[in-house]
């Protein structure tokens, strides 16, 4: 009877890590390819030899610091951002840009979370 509570114990932990698995497990790439191409495309590329004016490119986006691309404009908002791009803070970011980095020159976010990650889960299926 003593191990039963200890196990209960383990039990309604593993309960709890499923539960706070990240919302990335659900996310379907494909459909964030096709939202990407829709939404982002008019502003960003997924390629550095490909520039364009209004947004830096995504390429090795994870990992990579904010305001990091040469040759692209950054406002001061994300300069002194001090993110390191991961899968919290580019959805977090595509939440509401605004209000993760006051003074972004990005106007519009993301607004629905299924959309966000399937986004997010697209740019992390991309070559690294």
């Amino acid at each position: 009877m003593r191990f039963l509570f200890p196990m209960l114990g383990l039990a309604a932990l593993a309960g709890l890590a499923l539960h706070a698995a990240p919302a990335l497990a659900q996310a379907d790439a494909a459909q964030g390819q096709k939202l990407f191409q829709q939404r982002c495309t008019i502003c960003h590329s997924l390629s550095a030899a490909q520039k364009k004016p209004t947004g830096p490119h995504l390429e090795k986006l994870f990992g990579r610091k904010a305001a990091a691309v040469e040759d692209f404009n950054y406002s001061a908002g994300m300069k002194a951002s001090n993110i390191v791009w991961d899968e919290k803070s580019v959805t977090d970011y595509l939440a509401g840009p605004a209000k993760l980095v006051p003074g972004t020159t990005m106007p519009v976010g993301v607004p629905q979370a299924a959309d966000r990650e399937d986004i997010v889960a697209y740019l992390k299926s991309l070559p690294k």
